[in-house]
């Protein structure tokens, strides 16, 4: 027990091994991670393409993301300590929305080598568009859910509670910024006021068309802006903020300024505020039609501001823990 003056400075603990994790959620990350299987084989085996790239490279992608997204979610719907029920069929309604996604997903893409997103260009195209467009509003919704449930819950110590309520948000944010997809290029615009149909309506590319030179793997554009960036990373916060609370209390183990709940605390916002930032600035880069390889010099001035800004604020934080420790060492 804690006296005045004093901090609480016991070796934080990891949050025990969950009982019994999302099994509906786990079911879509195994059948996933076998997509992933057939995804590596069909890329090195099929050579057909498609914009450019290998037509099974998209379902792999989603298939990984996937896997790790239902993964995480399990684990957070682990540690709810209230409405559990609710949570379980939020995350029911999640696990169903992703393996709608991944079956649309194979189904046009590479059975049917069609283009999915923004091809409305024959009746099963634009049925495909319209089912999968419907499945990710399911899993949004669901996750909002989970997100406000958790705002009120407090399922591990506060670094950890305050990670995973900045990572639904962020990735609720991610998942918003696919909507900036979903506009006419100027070569889309002229086809629409030719023919008077929308048969391709939005595209990833800024300044430059989709199909273009590509990075690897990813495909992200090596010429103009890329919007997928930014929406990747918005999604795949729910991994990421979390493994910052994680591994400091890993650390807090060697350190003892890492200790107390404070600090590491304020750390996690920090971590997802530099984050968030990061978010911003691949969305603001790409909408000026620049490439991720080929910032410019107010990129580069954002992203040195912002490691700076970082940098400081995590030091501050630091210092002041140390202090602090010292203090509450000298008074014991």
């Amino acid at each position: 027990m804690t006296t005045v003056g004093e901090i609480r400075t016991e070796v934080p603990v990891l949050p025990a091994r969950p009982r019994r994790l999302h099994r509906p959620l786990i079911a879509v990350a195994a059948a996933a991670s076998v997509l992933v299987l057939i995804g590596i084989v069909g890329a090195l085996f099929d050579d057909r393409q498609l914009l450019g790239h290998p037509i099974w490279m998209k379902p792999l992608k989603f298939s990984i993301s996937f896997a790790a997204y239902c993964v995480t979610l399990a684990w957070f719907l682990s540690l709810q300590t209230k409405a559990r029920r609710l949570g379980w069929w939020m995350g029911t309604f999640v696990a169903l929305g992703i393996a709608a996604e991944l079956a649309i997903i194979v189904g046009q893409v590479a059975v049917r080598g069609r283009q999915l997103h923004f091809n409305q260009s024959t009746p099963t195209d634009t049925l495909f568009h319209d089912l999968m467009a419907t499945t990710i509003y399911v899993v949004y919704i669901a996750v909002f859910v989970i997100a406000v449930q958790l705002l009120f819950d407090k399922p591990g110590d506060k670094a950890l509670r305050w990670s995973i309520r900045l990572a639904l948000g962020t990735t609720l944010v991610g998942m918003l910024l696919g909507s900036l997809m979903f506009r006419a290029t100027p070569a889309q615009e002229k086809a629409i006021a030719a023919t008077g149909r929308e048969d391709f309506f939005g595209a990833h590319s800024v300044g430059v068309e989709d199909g273009g030179p590509g990075m690897p793997i990813t495909g992200w554009s090596t010429q103009g802006g890329d919007l997928r960036i930014g929406h990747f990373l918005g999604i795949h916060s729910l991994q990421l903020i979390p493994l910052v609370a994680l591994g400091l209390i890993l650390l807090a183990r060697q350190f003892p300024v890492l200790r107390p709940e404070g600090p590491r605390t304020a750390l996690v916002w920090i971590a997802a505020a530099a984050y968030a930032g990061l978010v911003w600035l691949t969305i603001w880069q790409a909408q000026r039609g620049e490439s991720l390889v080929h910032p410019g010099q107010s990129t580069l001035l954002a992203a040195g501001s912002l490691l700076t800004a970082t940098t400081v604020a995590s030091l501050a934080v630091l210092v002041r823990a140390r202090r602090t420790t010292l203090a509450s060492a000298s008074f014991r």
